[in-house]
């Protein structure tokens, strides 16, 4: 398992070349803002969703995989508390100040690029199938908390945004999650045996998953890189406190989570999917809530372009550090 690198390195670099690919879309306008919001919505509505079910669905029911998927939705339950706790402690000075900006730092220091990224970078960390299939159960936690505890910190002082039960358990993320833990959970049941006339069926559907997911981490990096295109990057590049936010979101807090989790106990599959999951650039739903709100958006976009950028040379350090802190 500790031979990991070279295919993390190899994604991680994969993932660049897309943004790049991206940036250079946007600047011949092959990309244009119609088509960002349209593949953006793609994604969101679309992809996400069946990336969630596939990664689900693809793994094969057993006592040892539900109780990893137990132990991965406890972890991720911690993890994010643990973050909040942390986003809300750093950010109380900042709020005597822009406020609006307090927010947006805050909320992109705990929310991360779970799925989109943090799903094939887990797969070019345990394999195909099973990186997916925790970082799906990730995603539940993710899911609620940003719901959750992430509309609360826009909504502070905000009378328009309102914390609903609608927005929490009927969204793009938790809906896709409670049908694939089912499909999941029922696998015994519902699996036609091989060579069924039913089987074809089954597999096609569990092809058509899989195949729209596959559209999200190459039509997301590409997004993101077409955001970048119409940013000052000069600008951006000069603005210390983007610094500081990935210093803490892409170094500090995966170094205290991986350490924690070594402490704790856990084995050295947890520590690798906490060190992974927390190191990932920040979430492109900042951006998104961001500017549905009008909170900041163009900051938001800058926190997500500069850890996006960063995250490819902080990532591989940070998995280097994991890698040498379960050989303890």
């Amino acid at each position: 398992m500790l031979d990991f690198f070279p295919r993390l390195l190899t994604i991680i670099l994969t993932l660049f070349f897309l943004m790049i690919c991206g940036y250079i879309c946007r600047k011949t306008k092959i990309i244009d803002d119609k088509a960002s919001k349209a593949l953006s919505r793609l994604i969101v509505s679309i992809g996400q969703p069946m990336m969630i079910i596939g990664a689900l669905n693809n793994v094969k029911f057993s006592q040892e995989n539900l109780t990893t998927a137990w132990q991965v939705l406890l972890i991720s339950l911690v993890m994010h508390a643990l973050m909040a706790a942390m986003a809300f402690l750093i950010c109380r000075p900042m709020k005597k100040g822009n406020f609006d900006r307090a927010k947006v730092f805050e909320f992109s220091l705990v929310f991360a690029n779970a799925g989109f990224i943090g799903f094939p970078i887990l797969d070019s960390i345990f394999g195909g199938g099973i990186g997916s299939f925790m970082g799906a159960f990730y995603v539940v936690i993710f899911n609620l908390f940003l719901w959750t505890w992430g509309i609360l910190i826009l909504a502070r002082e905000r009378e328009d945004i309102k914390l609903t039960p609608k927005k929490i358990f009927i969204n793009y993320g938790t809906v896709p999650c409670a049908i694939g833990i089912l499909l999941f959970l029922l696998q015994p049941y519902i699996v036609p045996a091989e060579g069924s006339f039913l089987a074809p069926a089954y597999d096609a559907l569990s092809q058509f998953f899989n195949y729209l997911g596959s559209l999200c981490t190459p039509i997301s990096v590409l997004v993101t890189g077409a955001l970048l295109a119409t940013m000052p990057l000069l600008d951006m590049f000069k603005n210390v406190r983007l610094y500081v936010h990935s210093g803490i979101k892409l170094i500090v807090f995966p170094i205290i989570l991986c350490l924690l989790a070594k402490v704790v106990g856990l084995n050295d599959t947890y520590v690798l999917l906490v060190t992974a999951m927390a190191g990932v650039p920040s979430a492109a739903m900042v951006t998104m809530l961001a500017e549905l709100h009008d909170i900041e958006p163009g900051y938001a976009s800058q926190t997500v372009g500069m850890t996006s950028i960063l995250s490819t040379a902080t990532l591989p350090l940070v998995m280097l550090f994991a890698q040498w802190v379960v050989t303890w």
